[in-house]
């Protein structure tokens, strides 16, 4: 039998975004740059980390994506997330329980579109000649720095982003109720790069990722992209068997 999630998402969606369905609300995000590391982590937790509708990776990961938006409809912004590997059906996705953004302005649009569950932090992206550092602080301390060393050219067709599955509260016809909103850009390359992923500090808590144990660094890549961020097209019923889950919008 597949494995599936076992995670309750009562206390996440109770202080998640409400995001009305139906906007056809896009965004352009010329020359974003993007860095992203992947970790194999712990199987003892996997399944703890994800809802049931979701299926966890064999084996399992986390993608660190740290992303700087030089323009958007909200101004320049840096978001970072932290997304557990994981299946809808057979599409490989990836859950993201928490997220911080730099700009307040962008937080609340983020929010508000696409259910990214944001709060407001330092957030930096750097690119040096010999690597690319990003990092995470808030009010506590710093709760996620990583970085790419000794970057070397590849083409942007060898890398795969995965769409992200947030929490939010959806609400369609006055009815508010938990959903994962599917969140998938669209991206056009400029240029992209391949490096040592290094990871220096994961605060685990702020991330709400508890039982997700690091173990084994597997790929890091930083690219440099147009983005669009489309309108919503899927979301998922968190509760739900995974086969059953995915409900189309309009």
């Amino acid at each position: 039998m597949p494995l599936t999630g076992t995670r309750d998402l009562s206390n996440i969606l109770a202080a998640s975004a409400i995001v009305p369905v139906g906007k056809e609300e896009h965004w352009e995000l010329p020359g974003a740059q993007i860095l992203q590391l992947m970790y194999e982590i712990d199987d003892s937790g996997m399944t703890s980390l994800l809802p049931p509708a979701l299926h966890p990776t064999v084996p399992p990961t986390v993608v660190f994506t740290v992303t700087r938006a030089p323009e958007s409809p909200a101004g320049p912004f840096v978001l970072a997330q932290v997304r557990v590997g994981c299946r809808s059906g057979a599409r490989p996705r990836g859950f993201s329980a928490a997220a911080y953004c730099d700009s307040p302005r962008a937080t609340e649009a983020l929010r508000r579109n696409w259910g990214y569950p944001l709060e407001v932090a330092e957030c930096s992206l750097v690119k040096r000649y010999d690597r690319i550092d990003a990092q995470v602080a808030t009010a506590a301390g710093i709760v996620l720095k990583l970085s790419l060393m000794n970057p070397e050219p590849i083409g942007g067709n060898d890398l795969l982003y995965l769409s992200t599955l947030n929490v939010a509260r959806v609400e369609r016809d006055g009815i508010v109720s938990g959903r994962l909103v599917q969140v998938d850009p669209d991206y056009v390359f400029r240029s992209a790069d391949r490096g040592k992923p290094q990871l220096e500090v994961f605060d685990v808590p702020a991330w709400q990722l508890e039982g997700a144990r690091t173990n084994w660094p597997v790929s890091a890549s930083y690219a440099v992209a147009d983005v669009t961020m489309p309108a919503l097209r899927y979301l998922v019923d968190p509760v739900k068997a995974p086969l059953a889950s995915v409900e189309r919008v309009g």
